[in-house]
């Protein structure tokens, strides 16, 4: 789940930072300040219509409603818009005169050169998808399609707390984190230092 959330996020949000920072349509500029609206409102307020939008298409206890309403993030979307701003015009207008397209601009040329950005909008998402909880628990009944964090709760009980086995199941849910981190570090720290800097 949080493997598949965290590709369609990058591709949707690589393709709409490039269209807020690169393309010219009208009301560029308002629709971007309203998707930036869109992060002041907190999401636990957005818990009820998504759960009635997905109990409606049919998806609950299905991986659709795990995945689908998160492969968008607006975050993600700034973040990879300020660092495109950042890259030289001179490398669209080379790229336009080898009848290079808007599609093979942004795939070929600016995607490898936000390579940093990129990995840690994919890092951020994966963590916090990999941590989800309460919409988990919401929309599935079935432990098929419920995560480790949900997983662990069930160390907790009326009775009392396994506190051996569950801090044993933490440490091994945190493993994969962490070693994602150690490995996409430099990325990580280079997209956070670089982004928005001309």
């Amino acid at each position: 789940m949080a493997t598949a959330t965290t590709i369609l996020e990058v591709i949707l949000a690589s393709m709409a930072a490039y269209a807020f920072s690169w393309m010219n349509f009208p009301g560029r500029n308002l629709i971007f300040g309203i998707f930036l609206a869109t992060m002041m409102v907190p999401g636990e307020v957005l818990l009820v219509p998504n759960f009635i939008t997905v109990s409606k298409f049919g998806w609950i206890d299905t991986y659709y409603a795990l995945i689908i309403p998160w492969i968008v993030s607006v975050f993600a979307i700034f973040l990879m818009r300020q660092h495109f701003l950042a890259i030289p015009r001179e490398l669209f207008d080379a790229s336009k005169i080898d009848g290079c397209s808007h599609w093979k601009f942004l795939w070929r040329i600016v995607v490898p050169l936000s390579k940093p950005v990129i990995i840690t909008g994919a890092l951020l998402k994966f963590v916090g998808s990999w941590n989800g909880f309460l919409w988990v628990l919401i929309v599935t009944n079935s432990d098929k399609y419920r995560t480790l964090p949900v997983g662990l709760q069930n160390f907790s009980s009326d009775v009392g707390t396994l506190y051996n086995q569950l801090m044993a199941a933490a440490t091994f849910s945190i493993l994969p984190v962490i070693l994602l981190f150690l490995f996409t570090q430099q990325y990580f720290v280079r997209g956070i230092a670089r982004t928005g800097l001309k």
